[in-house]
């Protein structure tokens, strides 16, 4: 096997590692801690981390951009899955929401969008998704049910594809091909399969509504990172979107502890 084809392995089993570690902490920790840790940059970032070493300061400005763009899509991928977990299924609900996220995903790639417009487009999404899932970002306790044997491979299998495609993206289609690839919802995604039919699709609904304002500094980090990385470099243009989600997603966990949401929203599901 040549270097490139190990170096790729090892590179998808450290970030399922991570992503699989913190999709447990999920898990157990309710819709309001589920939910800052869902909008980290727990698979978006490896990826990233990983294009750097490969590629220069300008690839990862083009890339960032055309993630920017596709960012937005996340925000009808939570509305759409949200709606219809209420009352169907795993297949139905997260098919339908992958199906919109590729759809609007394909539009965006396809459009020539600056910074400003990309941010703006961002805000938008996820102001609109946040008053309309207000409904569903409640949820009753669940009953907890037995994991399976295949829960954490099929976590770590999904991440492992995701991020292997980010890099074949990034090596053999360009910049825009990567950042598309590194913004597919992949933390999401493997929530929704391991949460729906253990804890029911109004509990995990309520997981990935509350990540909604997670998701402005998510979006902060993403601008930073695209407007950092050429005059500062990749090490600290990363380092500095991942302290901007890091900032703000300590600030939503003060505002949750101070009004006392944390402790109300609690029930592991």
């Amino acid at each position: 096997m040549t270097p490139f084809w190990l170096s790729l392995l090892a590179k998808m089993a450290s970030s399922a590692v991570i992503v699989v570690t913190a999709s447990l902490v999920v898990e157990r920790a309710g819709p309001a801690i589920g939910a800052l840790v869902a909008t980290l940059p727990i698979s978006a970032g490896p990826a990233y981390a990983f294009l750097a070493l490969e590629h220069d300061p300008a690839f990862l400005s083009r890339a960032t951009l055309a993630s920017l763009a596709v960012n937005a899509g996340t925000a009808p991928f939570i509305l759409v899955y949200a709606a219809l977990a209420q009352r169907r299924g795993v297949l139905v609900s997260l098919g339908t929401a992958l199906a919109v996220w590729i759809g609007i995903a394909t539009l965006l790639s396809g459009l020539v969008l600056d910074v400003t417009v990309a941010a703006a487009l961002n805000a938008a999404a996820y102001a609109g998704t946040y008053v309309l899932s207000r409904p569903y970002r409640s949820a009753p306790r669940p009953a907890r049910s037995a994991a399976r044997w295949w829960d954490l491979p099929a976590r770590a299998a999904t991440v492992m594809a995701v991020v292997g495609a980010v890099l074949l993206a990034g090596r053999w289609l360009g910049p825009r091909a990567a950042g598309v690839a590194a913004l597919m919802p992949v933390v999401m995604t493997s929530l929704v399969l391991v949460l729906h039919p253990r804890a029911g699709g109004p509990a995990t609904a309520a997981v990935l509504t509350n990540s909604v304002p997670g998701m402005i500094g998510f979006t902060s980090g993403l601008v930073t990172l695209h407007l950092a990385v050429v005059p500062l470099g990749p090490a600290a243009a990363l380092l500095l979107g991942l302290a901007i989600c890091l900032a703000w997603n300590a600030v939503l966990l003060g505002l949750a502890l101070r009004s006392g949401r944390l402790a109300q929203g609690s029930g592991r599901p």
